[in-house]
């Protein structure tokens, strides 16, 4: 085994940041059998230096977060501060200094990670990111290793806890969004603002980044489709049920059935009872890939957390430093395909419409001729009301969203149609 240890700098010590700083001291000897070599934490660059910070020593610890990444001998550069800048110049100058770099940042991954990797290649050094999608669960290294000789069509999954706790709580309890929104932020799974997660802006990035690797070409967060769950309510649960239903938020990246493109979205969606995604309770994660050769996989597990994300971290450190030792860098980005990502227009599914409508004859009929019109078949329909109001539920065979979007556009202009209620995509079937 090599003595002069790997020297590591530690960016952002916060809930991960500490947990990472923590294993690497407690399982020191088991790290460096691993390596090959031992590592030993060399700085740590934080905003706050006045904190106590159990277990490190308060000599290491720095605010020029700069000057930490340039000095020439750190081998490896843990990035866990998050956001666009001061990350995406820090990690930048870190390559240009000699280190490479294990990230947590799924934002700046997916808005500049083609940039990103370019500059690793640059100055031969590595980019690694598991901990950036579903916390401790294997997942980028088995899509970007494991099944690269495959060819991967679909990877559908649940990428953020916060909302599968909120929705997996109003399902098996009834509550409506704004009382499981408290639990979840009461319980610590919510921030004091949740807009990331249940806006679902957490979820794209992480769908960029999934759809990237995947396909072999560049997608942005610009180029997913991304849409929140906060207008998911306690009665389209009731109607998920009746069709042996559940909602989940899902991210979803799919390839085309030609091959030409690809699609990257995120949506609340009914999801069968009997598909695997359908049982990921509370703040787990799950990811559902289907390819080619290896068929249907999933990956399931913890998706966020100090310990959880710190274990990913740590499992890129040891291949880093692995690579370090060898002389070699590991698997950079293949965007070979180029690939255009086609917009959400074109994406085809089927969809649940639920519309509050006058209790007269006739009424159906007017419905059902608009989606004739605009080419959306129906599968079933549901009608139940009293007192002149009724509700209209609709459940069509697989349309364009483009063309369900016209759809609804014309019903809304028909005097018959008080309001649509609530549009749903139904999805994994």
């Amino acid at each position: 085994m090599r003595t002069r240890p790997l020297k590591v700098a530690l960016l952002g010590c916060g809930v991960v940041g500490s947990e990472v700083a923590r294993i690497m001291t407690t399982h020191a000897d088991d790290l460096a059998a691993r390596i090959g070599a031992p590592v030993e934490l060399a700085g740590v660059a934080v905003r706050r230096p006045s904190r106590v910070r159990e277990g490190i020593d308060p000599g290491l610890v720095t605010t020029d977060a700069t000057a930490l990444v340039k000095r020439g001998d750190i081998d490896v550069v843990v990035e866990v501060i998050g956001g666009i800048e001061p990350a995406r110049t820090l990690i930048t100058t870190a390559f240009e200094h000699g280190a490479s770099v294990v990230s947590a940042n799924k934002a700046l991954l997916a808005q500049d990670g083609a940039a990103l990797h370019a500059a690793a290649e640059e100055h031969g050094r590595d980019l690694y990111y598991e901990a950036a999608v579903a916390g401790a669960i294997p997942l980028i290294r088995p899509l970007r290793e494991s099944l690269a000789g495959d060819k991967i069509n679909r990877v559908m999954g649940i990428v953020n806890g916060t909302t599968n706790f909120i929705l997996d709580k109003m399902d098996s309890t009834g509550a409506g969004y704004q009382e499981a929104l408290d639990e979840a932020t009461a319980l610590g799974y919510a921030e004091a603002d949740p807009t990331a997660d249940v806006e679902a802006f957490d979820a794209a990035a992480k769908a960029a980044i999934l759809a990237g690797i995947a396909f072999h070409t560049r997608v942005r967060l610009d180029d997913v489709y991304r849409e929140g769950m906060t207008e998911v309510t306690a009665a389209d649960f009731a109607s998920a049920r009746g069709m042996g239903c559940t909602i989940k938020l899902l991210a979803i990246c799919e390839r085309a059935a030609d091959g030409g493109s690809v699609t990257a979205r995120v949506h609340p969606a009914m999801i069968p009872l009997t598909h695997p995604l359908a049982s990921v309770r509370g703040a787990y994660n799950a990811v559902f890939v289907e390819s080619d050769a290896a068929g249907q996989l999933m990956f399931y597990g913890p998706g966020a957390g100090g310990a959880p994300t710190a274990s990913a971290v740590l499992g890129d450190l040891v291949a880093v430093c692995r690579n370090k030792l060898g002389g070699a860098t590991g698997p950079g980005a293949s965007a070979y395909t180029q690939l255009p990502v086609s917009p959400m227009g074109e994406v085809v599914t089927r969809y649940h419409i639920s519309l509050d409508v006058a209790d007269k004859p006739g009424v159906l009929a007017q419905v059902a001729t608009v989606f004739a019109e605009h080419g959306v078949s129906i599968d079933t329909v549901r009608q139940s009301g009293k007192d002149g109001e009724a509700s209209l539920v609709v459940v069509t065979h697989r349309a364009s969203d483009a063309s369900l979007a016209g759809t609804v556009e014309a019903l809304r202009s028909l005097d018959t149609v008080r309001g649509v209620a609530s549009i749903m995509r139904v999805e994994g079937e």
